[in-house]
């Protein structure tokens, strides 16, 4: 990573579902810096300056974490609720984005203070402009402070 700042940190183990998130959302966000990881551990990290993630990632200014639910390692449970129970990072926006649309996920997450909680659409176009609408919100519409 170099020394440019971090909009969204993207947390997705699926390598064909996270390069369709990152070019729908350079798409719509021309310019928009993504950092991927592709398990929870990772991320959690570069959050909480670990394991050599520590003076290298001081720039991050995160707008958004978007995170799956079904992960190795750690998974988006364990990222969001690290996320939310930290008084440094519980003000980014975390927006699940995950396949999993059982009742007993979406009230844990929202218990656990998430933002937003999307249903990945199956159909091409409508993931990509699912992403591309996501993006406008939270980037565009949304105003926030983070202590991040």
């Amino acid at each position: 990573m170099d020394d440019e700042a971090i909009d969204i940190l993207l947390i997705e183990d699926n390598k064909d579902d996270a390069d369709l998130i990152k070019r729908a959302l350079k798409k719509s966000q021309p310019g928009i810096q993504i950092l991927h990881f592709d398990d929870g551990e990772q991320a959690l990290d570069i959050l909480f300056k670990k394991n050599g993630f520590s003076k290298s990632h001081d720039k991050l200014h995160l707008k958004l974490i978007i995170v799956d639910l079904k992960m190795p390692k750690i998974d988006g449970f364990e990222v969001l609720k690290a996320v939310k129970n930290n008084t440094t990072t519980q003000t980014i926006p975390v927006a699940v984005l995950t396949s999993s649309n059982q009742m007993q996920d979406i009230q844990a997450c929202y218990e656990m203070g998430v933002n937003s909680y999307i249903v990945k659409p199956v159909d091409f176009e409508e993931f990509t402009k699912t992403i591309q609408e996501m993006a406008s919100y939270w980037l565009d519409l949304n105003k926030y402070i983070t202590n991040y």
